[in-house]
């Protein structure tokens, strides 16, 4: 999970490719997501980005708090999900 970042505080019109645009500036991101609701299929808010190295990674988490298309992002390592 090293290699994988969460994102929030995305602009609603934010895309999966978006993302990946972005944070490519700092490695091979070898996958980018954003969140859906699964009856309106609009943006959740947030997504995650997972890079090919943890280094990229590391130093991608240095774009929290910077503006991205009008929302200061929120970029912080990807957690576990939890097991109900």
């Amino acid at each position: 999970m090293a290699n994988k970042l969460f994102i929030g505080n995305l602009a609603w019109e934010v895309g999966a490719d978006d993302l990946k645009d972005h944070f490519s500036q700092f490695g091979e991101v070898t996958d980018a997501f954003v969140a859906t609701d699964k009856y309106s299929g609009r943006s959740r808010g947030f997504g995650f980005v997972t890079f090919a190295d943890e280094a990229a990674a590391a130093e991608a988490k240095s774009l929290h708090g910077t503006d991205f298309k009008g929302r200061d992002l929120v970029v912080d390592d990807a957690q576990e999900k939890k097991e109900d």
